[in-house]
């Protein structure tokens, strides 16, 4: 006790002097229109500062220097100041004073009977505070939750591929030789009616003769039906109209391209014999081109036919070719679960390549009125969703939200956030980690009060024996309503409340006003009274 008292003494002398100290330095003036400060207040201003490490907070000195791990400066931690004791606290919740987990909005009593205590904010929580110095060094970086129209969009990617509505495959009708091959190459750029190759057919031949013969014996009927059966047999009205000049037959029918475009697939050389069944050549025309992109399973709803669609290629930089979006393909991959999708492009220069990668942007339509944040900002955990807010004065606290589309840079916030409020973009883990230890620690470090009564209710087993005055009597429930004096054993204050008389006991001659002493044990529905004396028995 003299050492408590010599402390207080010291503390108070320290005190005095810092404010004499400080009133002969300050102008007489300059006191005039100023608030008042508390005494202790005032000594914070002239406490030793502490230095601590901005990137190892476990470094600490009392005086300026550097990190004796990392070489940084150290920077000055000031002390906190004192929370104000004339505002009211904010109550949180309401408890049993017997069961921490017991808890309700406002007052009322818990199933023993007992009159609920409130449970005020300290301020503390997972709520931590960092310095303007650590801030700067960490990189902290904030942005508001903004409120407006979010854009499904998709980004993703794709190849450049033909459009099969312009590609054409020629074949023959008829076996033959290819006496002359026009086209020697793949890749080749042909015209529409350019000559392709010429071939030799016996079947052809005699279908020209038989056509001539008509044509001799004027016969309609027979003129054409040999007609139609050339044309049958793939050879142009050009060559049929040249044989009724001439009538002559030729030993070689010329193929002609049927449409512009470029020779993708060539399977014929000069000299090769043929049939009906083999693909001589394939031609495709590039002025227009599908883009063949794969969509996210949870991406599928935003796309539907005729949306809007923009690509850009790497080696084209800044230029944006637009489409739409032409066909949804109806079922999933079921390796990749993903959606296929097909767009389409004009490509009248032919800069599109076939089998080129794409970035592909898809718009699938707009939603207003959405609380958006940067994607950054929000921390995954696997079981929940949060991200850091900053909340003013250097001090940051975790949310926990519900995030819902991803659009470009930024996500939906469903629930858990408000427009307006500051959100940590970068950084914001390490200060996740330091909130979730601090709010471990607070779980650990439960209020001594309810401390001292869960250690003193811990053994349930012996009696406990108490002082009080009846204040009603139930005997139909086998209840007492009792003022009933402080009990050391439990940490239980004086307090008025239910108690459960247990079946042996007879209450029945017991009045309001009497004074007792009583034993209790702890049952299944709380303490429970097994003995009752009157006072002075």
């Amino acid at each position: 006790m003299k050492f408590v008292k010599l402390s207080s003494i010291a503390l108070t002398t320290i005190i005095a002097l810092s404010l004499v100290g400080c009133d002969s330095d300050m102008p007489s003036s300059a006191g005039k229109g100023m608030e008042k400060e508390t005494a202790v207040e005032h000594a914070l201003k002239h406490a030793d500062p502490t230095y601590v490490c901005p990137m190892h907070p476990t470094i600490v000195q009392n005086e300026p220097g550097k990190c004796t791990i990392c070489g940084m400066d150290l920077v000055k931690r000031e002390p906190e100041e004192p929370a104000s004791s004339g505002g009211e606290k904010k109550i949180l919740y309401w408890v049993a004073p017997m069961d921490p987990n017991f808890k309700r909005d406002e007052p009322g009593k818990s199933p023993m009977g007992m009159d609920l205590v409130p449970v005020y904010d300290e301020g503390s929580g997972a709520s931590v505070k960092i310095s303007p110095e650590i801030v700067q060094n960490l990189g902290v970086r904030t942005a508001p939750a903004e409120v407006g129209k979010m854009w499904k969009r998709i980004d993703t990617v794709g190849y450049v591929d033909y459009d099969e509505n312009m590609i054409s495959h020629v074949h023959l009708r008829t076996d033959g030789w290819i006496e002359k091959l026009v086209i020697k190459s793949e890749g080749e750029r042909v015209k529409k009616g350019e000559l392709l190759f010429e071939l030799y057919s016996p079947t052809l031949v005699n279908a020209q003769d038989e056509y001539i013969q008509a044509l001799r014996s004027k016969n309609k009927r027979l003129i054409q039906a040999s007609k139609d059966r050339l044309q049958a047999l793939g050879v142009s009205k050009g060559q049929i109209r040249n044989l009724a000049k001439t009538r002559r037959s030729q030993q070689r029918v010329k193929i002609f391209a049927p449409q512009d475009g470029i020779v993708s697939n060539l399977m014929a050389r000069e000299g090769m014999y043929v049939k009906p069944r083999m693909e001589i050549m394939t031609l495709a025309d590039l002025s227009s081109i599908w883009i063949q992109v794969e969509v996210f399973e949870r991406q599928a709803e935003w796309v539907q036919e005729d949306k809007p669609a923009e690509i850009r290629l790497s080696y084209l930089p800044g230029r944006v070719w637009e489409g739409n979006v032409e066909y949804v393909y109806p079922s999933l991959d079921p390796r990749t679960r993903t959606l296929k999708t097909r767009l389409k492009f004009k490509n009248p220069d032919e800069s599109l390549k076939p089998n080129m990668f794409a970035d592909v942007t898809i718009y699938g339509g707009g939603k207003s009125n959405v609380v958006k944040i940067p994607r950054e900002a929000l921390i995954r955990t696997g079981s929940e969703e949060r991200v850091i807010l900053s909340v003013g004065e250097g001090r940051f606290q975790p949310r926990q939200v519900v995030s819902g589309i991803e659009s470009g840079d930024y996500i939906e916030i469903i629930s858990g956030l408000d427009g307006g409020e500051q959100v940590v973009t970068s950084s914001q883990f390490l200060i996740d980690s330091e909130a979730s230890i601090k709010a471990s620690l607070n779980r650990m470090q439960t209020p001594q009060m309810d401390k001292s009564m869960d250690d003193k209710a811990m053994d349930s087993s012996k009696h406990v024996t108490g002082k009080g005055v009846i204040r009603e009597v139930m005997p139909g429930e086998s209840k007492l309503n009792m003022s009933h004096d402080p009990i050391p054993e439990l940490g239980w204050p004086d307090m008025t409340m239910d108690f459960d008389v247990a079946n042996d006991i007879k209450i029945d001659g017991l009045t309001p006003g009497t004074a007792i002493e009583f034993d209790m044990m702890e049952g299944k529905n709380g303490y429970e009274i097994t003995a009752i004396r009157k006072t002075g028995e």
